[in-house]
């Protein structure tokens, strides 16, 4: 999860950071204070982070072996490469990762345009935050080392998304999952959050399903959209629309790890996250059972203000 915040400089808060969930839940996070070490493409999907680097030039792509051997602590990733190497000081966790990408879904049919997650109005800077997923599914080939442990992979699922504004939601819950059971070309992301809206509030969620080349959304312009979330450990959506309904529950029974998210004081510790859930989902077609499917390794998060009760809403 990599994040920049304030990149004007100059704010007690400005700088990026890298995070990551590794194995069992174990975090570990990296700060980058200088802003003036990001970069970042303008129309295409590339961004990067320099630490500790013997580079003098102004920052940008490399090739992945000139900076294997001359950025020593920072990151780069695109849509179709991800690579970096962070180490915790304090803790001794140390991390490193290099894998290329071969992108399977965006968001939205198959050899068409790719769709705005949040619809045509989120092109305007009129909702906070701005949500836009780039890779609903691919696959990822390469390894990854965390504290000196090293993970070889080939085709393993891989997601892609980015948040853009002043500020996240309120609270907010968010479910993917695209390693299912019996069921390669699967992939599943839900999520919601109580938004500002240039100047109110609106709660919002919405479900996106490919499965076998087609694209299933349930969002508040063509469906009814349910959810009931717990402050931790059982998520539950269902959805109905012309010819198609989805529900979908996902549980666990870990305790979760905090992650930071950015905010207007910073980067703080304000969501929840597993990517150990287990997920049943069922898909119909005017009444019929199309699909069912499940997972025991589905990513679960809940942020923003605590919520001491069940949040039951529609959309």
């Amino acid at each position: 999860m990599y994040s920049i915040e304030d990149p004007i400089g100059g704010q007690p808060h400005s700088g990026g950071s890298a995070q990551i969930l590794g194995p069992n839940d174990e975090y570990l996070c990296r700060t980058f204070p200088r802003v003036d070490r990001f970069w970042a493409w303008q129309h295409d999907l590339g961004i990067g982070h320099w630490g500790k680097s013997e580079q003098t030039h102004p920052p940008d792509y490399l090739d992945p072996e000139v900076f294997k051997h001359q950025v020593a602590e920072g990151y780069q990733g695109t849509a179709t490469l991800n690579q970096g190497a962070l180490f915790e000081p304090g803790s001794g966790q140390s991390a490193a990762w290099h894998y290329e990408i071969k992108p399977v879904y965006g968001w939205g049919d198959v050899n068409r345009p790719q769709q705005s997650t949040a619809g045509w109005l989120s092109q305007f800077q009129i909702f906070e935050p701005g949500w836009q997923i780039l890779m609903a599914h691919g696959l990822a080939t390469g390894w990854v080392d965390w504290n000196g442990d090293r993970y070889e992979f080939a085709d393993a699922p891989a997601y892609g998304e980015k948040n853009w504004g002043g500020a996240f939601p309120q609270k907010w819950f968010w479910l993917n999952c695209n390693a299912f059971e019996d069921e390669p070309d699967l992939a599943l992301t839900a999520g919601g959050g109580r938004r500002g809206v240039l100047w109110w509030m609106e709660s919002v969620a919405l479900v996106g399903l490919h499965y076998r080349g087609k694209f299933y959304e349930f969002v508040p312009w063509n469906a009814q959209v349910h959810w009931e979330i717990h402050p931790w450990g059982n998520w539950r959506m269902w959805a109905q629309q012309a010819d198609y309904e989805i529900e979908l529950t996902a549980t666990t029974d870990r305790p979760g790890t905090m992650l930071r998210a950015p905010t207007a004081a910073g980067l703080i510790f304000a969501c929840r996250d597993t990517m150990r859930g287990t997920l049943t989902l069922e898909l119909r077609e005017r009444g019929q059972r199309i699909l069912q499917a499940q997972s025991a390794l589905c990513g679960l998060e809940v942020g923003g203000e605590p919520w001491q009760e069940v949040w039951r809403s529609q959309a």
